[in-house]
C-alpha cells in the first residue's frame, strides 16, 4: 500500500479531468523497517485514519451478459459494468496532515464555488469548453462522484467513507469503555484490551422498492414516488421538487419481503404482489446496504405517512417529476423499468 485516496469526511481528493473530476491517489511514506517486518506491515496498514480497502469487483462479475448489456443500454455507460477497482487503502486529510505526507495544490470550497466548478464538475462539455486550469485538485462529494464513476470505485470509496467513519467512531470498547485497538492479521476489528470483546464494523440493511402498475385511464406503466421530508422544500417557483422511492430499514427478526411490505405499508398504506429482489449498493450515509426490490401494486389508497413524507402518487414513466440522481440504486431501478418500456431518462 504505496499508495492512498485522501478523504476529509464524505468528500474525495480528486483531479480534474478533460471528462471530470477524477479520485486521486498520493504516495505514502514508506518506514525504514517495512520491508523487514510483517507486524510492521500491519501497523502501516492499521492506523486510525487509515484503512486498507479490499479489491471492488464490477457487476459483470455476477450478471449474466444479457443482463450486463441490459444495463449497459440502460445507463448509456458500458465502463461502469466492466471496470473493477484493485485493492487500494484510504486515509483522512488530517492524517496525511499530522504524518507530514505531501499532498497536492488543493483548491478551497470557496474557490470551487466562485467558479461554479462544484455544479459543472461532471458535465464534460462544460469541462471542455472552460477556460479553468485543468488538473486542478479539490474535495468533491461523493454523491456527486458517483454519477459518473465506474461502479466498483464508486463502492470502493463507500468503503473508505465507512471504515473511516467506523475508526473514529470505535476507539473505546463498548462494553468496559477500555482504549481499543486494531486487530491483527488484517481481521477488520477493534479489539478491547481489557475483556476482548470485537468490535466490527456495522452494516445497516435497508430496502428500497420500485412499485408499478398500469395508468387506470390510459394503459401506460406508473411507478410510485415519493417526496420526502429529507429532500427539502420548494425554494423558488422554477425549482423541482425531487422525488424518490419508498424505502427503510429492516427490523429485527423479519425477512427482507417483510421489511418491503412493512414499510409500504407504513408510508404510503397500499398493498403489493410480486416483490422479488434486483441488486444491491453500499451505501455509505451513513453505512447502509440498499436492497433493491421491484413489485406490483395489489390495491389500497395512498395515505401517507406525514412525519416521513409530504406527498406521494403514481407518475407515468413518461412524465416523471425530478428523481435521485444516476449512480444511486433509486435511478437504477427507475431507469431499469423505463428500459423495459422502451424509455430512456
Amino acid at each position: 500500500m504505496s499508495s492512498a485516496f485522501i478523504l476529509n469526511d464524505e468528500t474525495i481528493l480528486c483531479r480534474q479531468t478533460p471528462s471530470g473530476w477524477w479520485p486521486l491517489q498520493v504516495q505514502l511514506p514508506q518506514s525504514d523497517n517495512q520491508t523487514e517486518s510483517s507486524a510492521s506491515d500491519y501497523q502501516q496498514a492499521y492506523q486510525i485514519g487509515q484503512v486498507a480497502l479490499f479489491e471492488s469487483l464490477a457487476p459483470s462479475h455476477w450478471l449474466p451478459s444479457d443482463a450486463t448489456d441490459s444495463l449497459n443500454e440502460a445507463n448509456e455507460n458500458v465502463d461502469s459494468n466492466a471496470i473493477s477497482a484493485q485493492a487500494a487503502s484510504a486515509i483522512t486529510y488530517d492524517y496525511a496532515i499530522a504524518h507530514h505526507i505531501t499532498l497536492p495544490i488543493i483548491l478551497e470550497s470557496n474557490t470551487l464555488e466562485n467558479s461554479n466548478l462544484e455544479s459543472r464538475a461532471l458535465e464534460t462539455d462544460n469541462l471542455e469548453n472552460s477556460s479553468f486550469e485543468s488538473n486542478a485538485n479539490a474535495f468533491m462529494p461523493y454523491r456527486q462522484l458517483i454519477t459518473q464513476l465506474p461502479m466498483a470505485l464508486s463502492d470502493q470509496l463507500s468503503q473508505a467513507i465507512q471504515l473511516l467513519r467506523w475508526q473514529a467512531d470505535t476507539q473505546f470498547c463498548s462494553r468496559c469503555a477500555a482504549p481499543v485497538v486494531h486487530a491483527k492479521r488484517d481481521d477488520r476489528a477493534m479489539v478491547c484490551q481489557i475483556c476482548r470483546l470485537r468490535q466490527y464494523p456495522r452494516v445497516q440493511p435497508c430496502i428500497i422498492t420500485a412499485i408499478t402498475r398500469p395508468n387506470p385511464q390510459t394503459g401506460e406503466m406508473q411507478i410510485l414516488l415519493a417526496h420526502h421530508h429529507r429532500y427539502g422544500q420548494q425554494k423558488t417557483a422554477i425549482q423541482s421538487l425531487q422525488y424518490g422511492l419508498i424505502a427503510g430499514f429492516v427490523e429485527v427478526g423479519e425477512s427482507l419481503e417483510h421489511a418491503v411490505v412493512r414499510e409500504v405499508a407504513e408510508e404510503v398504506g397500499i398493498s403489493l404482489s410480486d416483490i422479488h429482489y434486483v441488486s444491491s449498493q453500499p451505501w455509505p450515509f451513513p453505512s447502509n446496504l440498499m436492497l433493491g426490490f421491484r413489485a406490483s401494486y395489489a390495491g389500497g389508497d395512498i395515505v401517507i405517512q406525514e412525519d416521513e413524507l409530504s406527498h406521494a402518487d403514481f407518475f407515468d414513466l413518461s412524465n416523471l417529476p425530478k428523481i435521485p440522481s444516476k449512480g444511486s440504486i433509486a435511478y437504477e431501478l427507475i431507469a431499469q423499468i423505463a428500459h423495459e418500456q422502451g424509455l430512456s431518462l
